[in-house]
């Protein structure tokens, strides 16, 4: 389990205070949780400080008991915490797709034999096995996007952080990645975070957590936290079109999601 406790964070030399004030969450194996607020509210530092790329100013995360706050952890917490980022090319380091999903094997010290098959099984799951000699670089956006889901999936991780994976991608992009996510990453169990600006995309997931302002202010099922119209519209944020149109289908405005 990934565990948050009264997290707070400032950048050094910030105006603005602090960008996380106390937040506390929970991240069960197996578990799916979307997370959603407008720009600024703090959601990539908040996904950056669960495998320690950053340090809580204050609070703790502990990875199945493994605190960030202790360097000797903090290699094995990255092994159980992957994590895409919002630009794949922010994470792509080599010079071949087949040579970027071996990367974080070759830095498990996984036996060449093994690593091999394990290649070649993230190569034909996430449809790269075409372009397994081919330049990162010249892959189209959803296709890059697929190769850095691979190349952490290929690790299995226990925990999965996606922040706003697909918000640089087209509509069909965008379906291919969750597809794939729901596909591939769920069946093995493993904890899923997915940071989104589409409501739509939290629909299914088993928890929707809305942060505002550094805070954590929704958090339940996407059905529940989705009655909150008229909030999370003050927050700067949409709701799906199904929770629109019922609303004005009964006539009542909003407020009968209150």
């Amino acid at each position: 389990m990934i565990e948050a406790h009264a997290l707070k964070f400032q950048y050094p030399g910030s105006e603005e205070g602090f960008a996380l004030r106390g937040i506390s969450f929970t991240l069960k194996a197996g578990e799916r949780v979307a997370l959603m607020g407008a720009n600024g509210s703090g959601k990539t530092t908040f996904v950056r400080c669960l495998n320690g790329l950053l340090k809580p100013f204050s609070g703790d995360v502990l990875v199945d008991g493994l605190s960030v706050h202790k360097d000797q952890f903090l290699h094995e917490i990255r092994r159980r915490v992957g994590m895409v980022f919002q630009n794949p090319d922010n994470q792509i380091v080599t010079t071949s797709v087949l040579r970027e999903i071996a990367f974080g094997l070759e830095n498990l010290g996984l036996e060449p034999e093994k690593m091999k098959g394990q290649v070649q099984e993230a190569l034909e799951r996430f449809n790269l096995e075409e372009y397994r000699d081919a330049p990162p670089h010249l892959l189209s956006g959803g296709e890059r996007q697929r190769l850095a889901l691979a190349s952490v999936w290929v690790m299995k991780p226990r925990y999965l952080i996606l922040d706003e994976p697909t918000s640089l991608l087209d509509p069909r992009g965008r379906r291919e990645v969750l597809r794939l996510i729901k596909r591939e990453i769920e069946k093995r169990h493993v904890g899923v975070l997915l940071v989104t600006q589409y409501p739509e995309e939290a629909l299914g997931f088993d928890r929707l957590v809305v942060m505002h302002q550094g805070r954590v202010l929704l958090d339940g099922s996407p059905e529940h936290v989705f009655q909150h119209v008229e909030k999370l519209r003050r927050m700067g944020m949409g709701v799906p079109v199904n929770v629109e149109l019922t609303a004005y289908a009964i006539g009542r405005g909003y407020a009968h999601f209150r």
